[in-house]
């Protein structure tokens, strides 16, 4: 998993939302376990406390669940999965979106940007 941790947000967030993404893409699949809270927390660099933290809250968002001797995994509830993912993007094109507004851009005009950047990309 990469990653990229920075000082100017909670670091347990930013760990939920890198978890979040792997989930939502598909890197953790559904019904997968994940490695454990220490090698978890080595991987990233952090303490295992802020790790956990960072567990507990996605498993109280329902991504992840515990089951009390074979460690932590990820849902099975692909639904779940997928309304997270969709929630994830909205979040994603709502700053693409502000920064484009910063830059002038009306909606209309990002909107045409996309569609032509989306024929050069096919």
């Amino acid at each position: 998993m990469q990653w990229n941790l920075s000082d100017n947000r909670p670091i347990y967030l930013q760990l939920m939302e890198t978890l979040t993404l792997s989930i939502a893409s598909g890197a953790l699949p559904a019904g997968s376990r994940l490695p454990s809270v220490r090698d978890l927390a080595s991987d990233a660099g952090v303490n295992p406390n802020t790790m956990q933290r960072a567990l507990s809250e996605l498993e109280r968002t329902g991504l992840l669940y515990s089951q009390r001797t074979a460690g932590r995994f990820v849902t099975d509830n692909t639904e779940r999965i997928m309304e997270k993912r969709k929630e994830f993007a909205m979040e994603q094109i709502q700053v693409f979106l502000s920064s484009m507004k910063d830059m002038g851009f009306t909606t209309e005009e990002t909107i045409e940007l996309i569609r032509q950047a989306a024929k050069e990309e096919a």
